[in-house]
């Protein structure tokens, strides 16, 4: 049997275009992609059938419409459409091209082949339903940060071959599968979300990382806690801000004096009450990095 998915068509004001994304995810939308012309954005997410009713919809255009208003924009169109799941599963992949990030990934998508003459870290991906292509902004930011991380870890005296990591929302697995290009000995990847343990696992086969060196289930921090038999060395966390505020007081429970971590998925004015409450829980924001509107936390035990 064929399954369907709602299409939901934004067309927005350029400007608009991280507000947007950061609502058609809260409502639950996966692979969301963006095509901008002039000062005009169109973007498209996309959500399983039995996930949403018709009064969801128009729910989710008023809260669009109530953002723009209170951030004075334009108020944006919204538009959705059912179609079949094959339909979905090619119509966002005609926007996404390999993308270099950093000065050392290439993320490339699985049905392109890559190229031979390139002297990055190819990592081939394909999300399916899940979040984490490269595309948006928090997940450049992790990747940069995590790049910065390893690379700084490889120098040290103790060097980076048992760097051990944990990964809070893997989403498509993205950023552990780039851990370990890396060079990250362990890295446990968790999610609650059933589909985005099945892309991780899947990404995880198509770049020829073992079992033993990317352990994948599913759950979140309580779950990791039962699974480690030590501390981490370094945490991955690219979710909601709403979602990293009730993982933070158990955050130090997976961590020793060293560990480092790595947190976005935060808007800018989201910031602050994140790392109010990570001092009260012993770590320290050492750097925030921006990218449009969104941040990412890099932070350190206090």
């Amino acid at each position: 049997m064929v399954n369907s998915w709602w299409e939901i068509q934004v067309l927005c004001d350029a400007n608009a275009e991280e507000l947007v994304f950061w609502r058609l995810e809260k409502f639950g939308c996966r692979g969301t992609s963006s095509e901008t012309n002039g000062s005009n954005c169109l973007m498209k997410a996309y959500l399983p059938q039995f996930e949403a009713q018709l009064l969801d919809l128009s729910a989710l255009s008023i809260w669009l419409q109530q953002d723009a208003t209170f951030t004075g924009l334009p108020t944006p169109t919204v538009r959705w459409q059912l179609i079949d799941e094959e339909d979905w599963a090619s119509s966002w992949k005609t926007y996404w091209h390999p993308q270099e990030i950093g000065d050392r990934l290439l993320i490339n998508p699985s049905w392109i082949e890559p190229p031979t003459n390139s002297d990055r870290l190819i990592l081939k991906l394909d999300p399916g339903a899940a979040f984490g292509t490269g595309a948006h902004a928090t997940t450049q930011l992790c990747l940069e940060a995590l790049e910065m991380r390893l690379g700084a870890t490889a120098t040290t005296p103790e060097g980076g071959d048992n760097l051990v990591i944990a990964d809070i929302g893997c989403g498509s697995g993205i950023l552990s599968i780039a851990a370990a290009l890396m060079g990250a000995a362990h890295i446990y990847a968790v999610d609650t979300d059933p589909l985005a343990v099945r892309s991780t696992r899947t990404n995880r086969d198509m770049n020829h990382i073992s079992k033993h060196q990317l352990m994948v289930q599913k759950g979140s921090l309580s779950d990791l806690l039962a699974q480690l038999t030590e501390p981490v060395d370094g945490i991955l966390c690219n979710i909601l801000a709403e979602v990293i505020l009730d993982l933070i007081p158990m955050m130090g429970d997976i961590a020793k004096p060293s560990t480092w971590g790595v947190l976005s998925g935060l808007l800018i004015e989201q910031a602050k009450p994140v790392a109010d409450t990570l001092e009260q829980h012993g770590w320290i924001v050492a750097t925030l990095w921006r990218r449009k509107d969104w941040c990412c936390l890099n932070i350190r035990r206090s």
